[in-house]
C-alpha cells in the first residue's frame, strides 16, 4: 500500500502527506489540525513569532489534536547587513517604499530595534516543548541541536534543494530530507550556494536525492493532485510535501485577496523574486513585484526587506490590494481545485489510491 512507507512509519501518520509549513503568519492552527486529524502532518511556520509566542501557540495546538504535527523554523534567519541599518539607510529605505505607504494610507513605521527574531532563542523554546516533529529551512541545526532533538524523541525534517544539500543534511543525522524543486511557491530555501544557482526541477531532484542518500526523501514542488504524488512515489520518494493547494483552503490564515488570486487565471504567471523579502521566492506575478523589478534597485538583505514591505503588505491584504501583497504560490496553481482543506486532503488520497492502490486481476 502507497501510506505504508518509511516517512508515515516515522512519523505516525496513517498518509504520507505533508502540509507545507507556511511562514509570516500564514499558517494556522485551524488547517494545521484538519491535516493532522486527517491522517497527514500538519505544520505551522514559526519563524516570524517570539519565543513565549511559540509556547503559547504550541499550547493552542495541543487543544486541537492529539495527533503528529511539525513546528517550523529558518536555520539561517538574516543575511549580510540585514541585522541593522543605520539611521541615514533606514530613512533611505523610508523613502524608496514611501509612495506604497500614502497609496494605502499608512504611517511609515518607526525604526525597529530589530528586524526579525534569533534563532537559537526560538529553537530553544521548540526543544522545551517537545513536539512531534521539528522541520527547518535554510541550513542545517548545530550538532547540540540534533542531539537533544533525538534524545526528546523530536523527529527532524530538514529541507534541501540539491543533491549536495541532501548529503550534507543526511551527514548530520537528520531523519528525513524534503526535497524542494523549483516549481514550489514561497522561498527557495537554499543553503550551500545562491538560491540561483539551486534551481533544479522536482523530476530531476527527487530521483536523483533518492539515489544518492538512504535518508528517506519528502518530495516537495509541483504537486498539488494525486498524481503529483503518484509521480513523486515512483521517483523514489516516501513521502510528499504540499504547500500551495494547502495555501489555498480556507482554513489558511491567507487573506482572502490571496487566497482568491491562488484560483485566479493569474496563477499561471509565477516569478522567483527577491523584491518581498530579499530572499528568493516564487510568487504570483503583480503590480509591485513589476514594478520593483523594472526599477532595477537592488533589494535590501533578508530580513530588513521583508520587514519593509510587510509594513504595508499587510495593509494591502486587509484592503483587497492584491496587487501590492507578496502572493505565495507555486507553478502548479492552476492544478487547484477545492477550496476545504478536509475535502482536499480526502481527495488527494481517493485519486491517489485510484493510481496507485492493488488491483484486482
Amino acid at each position: 500500500m502507497w501510506q505504508d512507507t518509511a516517512v508515515s512509519r516515522k512519523l505516525g501518520l496513517r498518509y504520507p502527506i505533508v502540509q507545507g509549513p507556511f511562514g509570516g503568519g500564514l499558517s494556522s492552527v485551524d488547517l494545521l489540525a484538519t491535516v493532522a486529524e486527517a491522517g497527514g502532518l500538519g505544520s505551522f511556520g514559526v519563524h516570524h513569532l517570539e519565543p513565549a509566542q511559540i509556547r503559547e501557540l504550541d499550547a493552542t495546538i495541543r487543544t486541537r489534536t492529539s495527533k503528529p504535527y511539525a513546528l517550523n523554523l529558518w536555520v539561517s534567519n538574516h543575511d549580510e547587513g540585514g541585522l541593522r541599518l543605520s539611521a541615514a539607510q533606514f530613512a533611505e529605505a523610508i523613502e524608496r517604499f514611501r509612495p506604497y505607504y500614502e497609496e494605502l494610507g499608512v504611517e511609515p513605521p518607526s525604526m525597529p530595534a530589530r528586524y526579525g527574531q534569533d534563532f537559537e532563542e526560538q529553537v530553544e523554546a521548540v526543544l522545551e516543548l517537545r513536539p512531534p516533529a521539528f522541520s527547518f529551512v535554510f541550513g542545517i541545526p548545530s550538532a547540540r541541536i540534533l542531539a537533544e532533538c533525538r534524545r526528546r524523541g523530536i523527529v527532524t525534517i530538514g529541507a534541501i534543494t540539491t543533491i549536495d544539500e541532501a548529503v550534507a543534511m543526511e551527514a548530520a543525522g537528520v531523519d528525513l530530507i524534503v526535497a524542494s524543486g523549483m516549481e514550489s511557491g514561497g522561498h527557495r530555501v537554499s543553503f550551500l550556494r545562491s538560491a540561483e544557482d539551486s534551481l533544479t526541477g522536482s523530476f530531476a531532484l527527487i530521483p536523483t536525492v533518492a539515489d544518492r542518500v538512504k535518508t528517506p526523501v519528502i518530495a516537495a514542488g509541483g504537486i498539488a493532485d494525486g498524481r503529483g504524488i503518484a509521480a513523486a512515489l515512483t521517483l523514489g520518494a516516501q513521502g510528499v510535501q504540499i504547500g500551495t493547494a494547502f495555501l489555498a483552503s480556507k482554513q489558511s490564515a491567507a487573506s482572502a485577496a490571496h487566497r482568491r488570486m491562488l484560483f485566479d487565471e493569474r496563477n499561471r504567471y509565477t516569478a522567483l523574486t527577491r523584491v518581498f523579502s530579499g530572499r528568493l521566492a516564487r510568487g504570483i506575478r503583480n503590480r509591485f513585484l513589476e514594478e520593483m523589478t523594472a526599477s532595477g534597485i537592488a533589494p535590501l538583505p533578508y530580513p530588513v526587506q521583508n520587514w519593509f514591505t510587510g509594513s504595508f503588505r499587510k495593509a494591502a491584504g486587509t484592503q483587497d490590494r492584491s496587487e501590492l501583497m507578496s502572493l505565495w504560490a507555486g507553478q502548479a496553481a492552476p492544478l487547484l481545485h477545492h477550496h476545504d482543506a478536509g475535502e482536499l486532503f480526502a481527495s488527494l488520497v481517493r485519486d491517489t489510491d485510484a493510481l496507485l492502490a492493488p488491483r484486482a486481476g
